[in-house]
């Protein structure tokens, strides 16, 4: 049995644990705290070490989902989470352009984890009517042509399984080239 530990990691409020739970077989396992703060009135929790989900895939592959907490007061859980992932995901709220600097900010965080390892970055919310399309996403966070921004809505399994699959196919081309 094949296992691949993936992390999904972006700002406060991006979709994380929801991401997680729409596709996870077992019951996810979170760290979620209350917020004390009333700066951050968009969620009455917050993800403070991970989110723990895990998917088959087939008999012979199971994806690990680990998920980070999206505040930098965390940030320690970051470097910690990564070491042994195979891929990431960035998850982006679509319809917070105020995120966009700090999801920047996590993208170059992770990056200098793991230089080689294969990412994509995942525009959340692409339901809400003001959502930025995942087109507009690249250019506002400056992200290369040959990385994918696709479009997702965190609570609906099909587009969470697309962007896990995307994921998946880089992981696997990435361990073919590596050969």
């Amino acid at each position: 049995m094949q296992t691949v530990k993936m992390v999904i990691t972006g700002p406060f409020s991006a979709g994380k644990t929801e991401f997680i739970q729409s596709v996870s077989e077992i019951d996810v396992v979170t760290t979620e705290r209350k917020i004390s703060s009333d700066a951050e009135r968009v969620k009455n929790e917050t993800t403070v070490a991970m989110d723990f989900g895990r998917i088959t895939v087939d008999d012979d592959l199971v994806l690990y989902l680990f998920g980070t907490p999206g505040q930098r007061r965390f940030d320690f859980m970051w470097e910690i989470l990564s070491e042994g992932m195979l891929g990431f995901i960035v998850l982006v709220d679509s319809v917070r352009p105020e995120t966009f600097r700090e999801a920047k900010h996590i993208l170059e965080v992770f990056r200098g984890y793991a230089t080689t390892t294969p990412y994509v970055v995942a525009a959340n919310k692409q339901d809400l009517p003001d959502a930025w399309t995942p087109e507009d996403i690249r250019i506002a966070l400056k992200i290369e042509k040959e990385i994918k921004v696709l479009a997702c809505v965190a609570t609906d399994k099909e587009t969470v399984k697309t962007v896990l699959l995307e994921l998946l196919y880089s992981i696997l081309e990435n361990m073919q080239t590596d050969e």
